[in-house]
């Protein structure tokens, strides 16, 4: 599918380069402007309809995650685009789609727009239609210890679960539960089940899901009203379950 991007890099080489890749070896990109400032880059968000943005983190006066913050409600996806390692772990928890080392290595910048590709793809295919998730088996018990002994639920009950340090909240409808398990622990217990992991806090019943939200890495209501995000490294495999 074609993707309308713009680059956000306040240096002129760094621009050059990358626009020469992209349109060298990425054909289903579309540049249709570039910027030099954290204020260009959002005059260029506001004004375009964009799939896809290629920002650079450090730039004069802010970084990428200033600008990002004043686009709470953005519907593009993200490459950051670094010489510096030490952000990718705020890149991630800002919902990246990609994260680039410079200098560019072409079969990642390659990689990282098929990524993108793919999951704007399978959302727009998403769109207005009945959802019918290619579930794994739903029926089956899971027993969750506790100071007396344990006590046994039926998977299917269980909405989503919450990464809480060393212990798991387990949402039923009606009530929470506690468990001295992390949430790796459940993880594995339900890989048989329609349980999805789609954030280092989430794992969440693909049953349960009611709405898909685009928007950063993307977000997911569930039956109870509650809304959790989608890590934009989850995001292509818990698609894949529709």
């Amino acid at each position: 599918m074609n993707l309308k991007a713009i680059i956000i890099e306040d240096e002129a080489n760094s621009r050059e380069i990358l626009r020469t890749y992209l349109t060298k070896y990425c054909p289903n990109i579309s540049l249709i402007g570039e910027a030099a400032s954290i204020q260009e880059g959002l005059s260029l968000i506001k004004e375009k309809t964009i799939d896809l943005v290629f920002l650079d983190v450090e730039m004069p006066f802010g970084n990428a995650f200033d600008l990002l913050d004043q686009v709470p409600d953005r519907t593009f996806e993200t490459v950051f685009v670094t010489a510096y390692n030490q952000y990718a772990v705020d890149a991630l928890n800002n919902h990246a789609a990609y994260y680039l080392m410079k200098p560019i290595n072409i079969d990642e910048l390659i990689k990282a727009v098929d990524y993108v590709a793919e999951i704007i793809s399978k959302e727009n295919a998403l769109e207005d239609t009945v959802l019918k998730p290619k579930l794994k088996n739903v029926e089956g018990k899971i027993t969750i210890p506790q100071q007396d002994g344990f006590q046994v639920l039926n998977v299917k009950d269980i909405l989503y679960c919450k990464a809480d340090d060393n212990y798991t909240e387990i949402y039923l409808e009606n009530k929470k539960i506690l468990v001295s398990k992390t949430l790796k622990y459940f993880e594995e217990a339900l890989i048989e089940f329609a349980f999805a992991r789609i954030h280092k806090s989430y794992l969440v019943n693909v049953n349960e899901v009611t709405k898909y939200k685009k928007g950063k890495g993307g977000s997911v209501v569930v039956s109870n009203g509650k809304e959790l995000l989608v890590s934009a490294s989850k995001k292509k495999e818990f698609l894949a379950y529709f």
